[in-house]
């Protein structure tokens, strides 16, 4: 069993919204460490005796293992859209020291911010507070008005440590109709700017939605299922607005398969579980929903497939996905696994409930190599921790750690912490009250389990 953890308060959690903004499994990047500091960023009031509305984000540092957060906001940008898909990400570039926010999006034009140089590679070289950024952006930094289309309906921004760079993706389009493309900043040509690949994913009569991206010992790994697009009156309009409701006219209902394909040179090339090349971007290509051999597992549309749940990948380059499906007969809450030989395989997971259209669950890897599963409940504020061990060829499932006290909530981990001293923090939310009280107080906190 795990001990329990360490448990630190970032601020507290808009609860008076009817969406969750603090915790979402698309949420790669809501926690990042680097250099010995850790960085958490969060929405909540101006203050805690402010007004409720509007929301605000808030910008977390703390040294490791266990220093003090310092927290500052960013007050120049309200935050007003009560949409679950709004969340913020972080970004940290290894070769030179910036950090980069991308916030609030569903269908909406870039979101954007980033640190002047050196912040991360030299801490305590700064004080912290929001005049070490720049002004609220519509652009990615070296990108001219050009591309300003592209980033003119954004959804689900991700960052990717890609060596001394960074990568950015993000999906355009919408819900079963839409593409997600990768853009990576580097100082290949010069001071550090972006530079944009191209369509990674190509949606034809649908989209696909990422468990993530995650890169390697050099190579970038990449999982999705595809959700199929249905037609509906005003669909094509550009003021149209249904495909925005959390359960509108293109549900999960339309998720079907679990798809695989890898990148050797950061998200330029790609190809399928096979080796053979199937995209390359220079050229215009994607992969496509007829790509040769992306299909890891066929599950048809109906079989409470959910969307963008998770990944992780080994140090052997084993792949994990986490999800579910009813494909034989009953719902369950599955690990679907890649070896490093290319042998898929998936097990159903004891313990928990994975109910269809439940609250997603998150992947994180150890030091060791070990596979743990963080879940949630949908319904109670549970939350519960298995480990699949590297000597069970991640075949076994133990309950190592189970508690209440956690509203129900997608959980988060910072899984660039993993290697540098093997504690899993844990990004979520936790109430002052066993329950599910409706007046009770819930902040967004970090929960650190020592490994």
């Amino acid at each position: 069993m795990l001990a329990d953890p360490a448990m630190s308060v970032l601020g507290p959690d808009p609860t008076h919204r009817k969406f969750i903004l603090n915790g979402n499994a698309f949420q790669q990047d809501a926690i990042q460490s680097f250099n010995g500091w850790q960085y958490a960023a969060f929405y909540s009031a101006l203050s805690e005796d402010a007004a409720k509305e509007p929301l605000y984000i808030h910008l977390s540092r703390r040294k490791l293992p266990e220093g003090k957060w310092e927290t500052f906001v960013f007050d120049d940008y309200p935050q007003t859209t009560d949409d679950g898909h709004n969340t913020v990400q972080i970004g940290v570039c290894p070769g030179d020291g910036t950090l980069h926010l991308s916030y609030d999006h569903h269908c909406d034009v870039l979101r954007y911010r980033h640190s002047q140089p050196g912040i991360a590679q030299s801490p305590e070289s700064f004080s912290w507070s929001a005049s070490l950024f720049t002004p609220h952006l519509s652009r990615l930094p070296g990108l001219g008005a050009e591309h300003d289309e592209l980033f003119s309906y954004i959804t689900y921004p991700r960052f990717v440590q890609l060596g001394s760079n960074i990568l950015f993706s993000f999906r355009t389009g919408k819900a079963g109709l839409g593409d997600d493309h990768v853009a990576v900043y580097s100082s290949q040509n010069g001071p550090y700017k972006y530079e944009y690949l191209g369509t990674n994913l190509k949606g034809v009569d649908n989209n696909p939605y990422i468990h993530g991206l995650d890169y390697r010992n050099g190579r970038l790994h990449a999982t999705w299922v595809y959700r199929g697009f249905v037609h509906y009156e005003g669909w094509d309009d550009p003021l149209d607005t249904k495909h925005k409701q959390q359960r509108g006219p293109n549900s999960a209902e339309n998720n079907h398969n679990i798809c695989y394909a890898y990148s050797d040179d950061g998200g330029r090339t790609w190809k399928n579980g096979a080796g053979e090349l199937i995209s390359d971007l220079a050229k215009g290509e994607s992969v496509r929903p007829d790509s040769k051999g992306i299909v890891a597992f066929n599950i048809p549309k109906g079989s409470g497939l959910s969307n963008q749940e998770a990944q992780a990948v080994d140090s052997e380059g084993g792949v994990h996905v986490l999800n579910r499906d009813a494909v034989d007969g009953e719902q369950k809450w599955k690990h679907y696994y890649r070896s490093p030989d290319g042998v898929w395989t998936q097990r159903a997971l004891p313990h928990v409930q994975g109910v269809k259209g439940g609250k997603r669950g998150r992947l994180a890897v150890s030091k060791d190599d070990d596979l743990y599963l963080i879940l949630p409940d949908h319904n109670a504020p549970t939350l519960t921790i298995l480990k699949a061990s590297k000597g069970t060829k991640y075949s076994e499932y133990e309950l190592v750690w189970q508690q209440d006290g956690f509203p129900p909530t997608e959980p988060l981990v910072d899984t660039t912490r993993l290697p540098y001293d093997n504690v899993l923090s844990v990004f979520t939310r936790a109430s002052n009250a066993a329950d599910l009280d409706s007046t009770a107080r819930v902040d967004v906190v970090i929960l650190d389990f020592k490994l």
